[in-house]
């Protein structure tokens, strides 16, 4: 997938605003780039030291695997959350990316390995010690890759993803993985919209009636307009994995 060329129209808030006393991360899609979460890590736990905010809250947008070299590590890492331990009164909040839901629908319907493979799911099967190819000579390969991936997966792991969220909401701001759909109230979304749409999303001017922060689609450098704000810019691809921070009605971003 190409990364999008920036918007022209990048530009500050003016008056959208999370709660006094909040500091809120968004960090976009990761896509199995362990290295680069480990120093966004570093690079959030460092930057929360300079606050005295009394709560902070760490966002993931989604698409934490599939595509990059260790997408089993992303979750080990997201699970055990050292980032918690380092800051105190922190909260993470994961929510669900297509690319987690082409993962939970294979452990269900073996027979979507071909389009999981086609975005990326073998990487994901390998970070586990899975191979495809061990399988490839079966006469029933999807439904034996689907138990060999099932008897890898870890108990927790697997928890993890069918727990993620849809979404999350602070102050103006709601945080989904893809977007919403234009004309359709908040909460009235459905799942698949929250986590697929992209170009009903993407060239709506509306206002929404929160700012709408989110991942699933790559741009060479955060996208923030007057009704959303795109986070990801293509760590996968070569690109730097960017969190948004917001603080008060200030918006701004780290990147690695």
């Amino acid at each position: 997938m190409r990364l999008m060329s920036p918007s022209r129209y990048f530009r500050s808030a003016e008056t959208s605003r999370v709660p006094d006393g909040c500091l809120i991360y968004a960090v976009g899609d990761i896509h199995g780039r362990l290295d680069l979460l480990e120093q966004m890590h570093e690079a959030i736990e460092a930057d929360a030291a300079k606050t005295q905010a009394e709560r902070i809250q760490v966002v993931y947008v989604g698409d934490y695997v599939d595509r990059g070299p260790d997408s089993s590590g992303v979750i080990e890492l997201l699970i055990r959350q050292p980032l918690q331990r380092r800051v105190a009164g922190l909260e993470c909040v994961h929510l669900i990316g297509n690319h987690e839901a082409f993962l939970l629908q294979f452990l269900e319907e073996p027979d979507s390995a071909s389009i999981w493979f086609m975005n990326g799911g073998d990487a994901t099967l390998r970070s586990y010690g899975v191979d495809p190819w061990e399988c490839s000579q079966s006469d029933n390969f999807a439904e034996d890759l689907r138990r060999t991936f099932a008897r890898r997966l870890p108990e927790a792991h697997l928890q993890f993803y069918r727990d993620l969220r849809l979404s999350h909401e602070v102050g103006d701001y709601l945080f989904v993985h893809a977007g919403v759909r234009p004309g359709i109230a908040l909460d009235e979304q459905t799942p698949e919209d929250l986590i697929w749409i992209r170009e009903d999303f993407l060239n709506s001017n509306k206002n929404f009636g929160r700012i709408i922060v989110h991942g699933h689609t790559p741009m060479r450098k955060p996208q923030s307009l007057a009704n959303r704000i795109g986070i990801d810019t293509g760590a996968v691809y070569g690109g730097k994995l960017t969190a948004l921070v917001l603080v008060g009605s200030e918006r701004r971003f780290l990147q690695v």
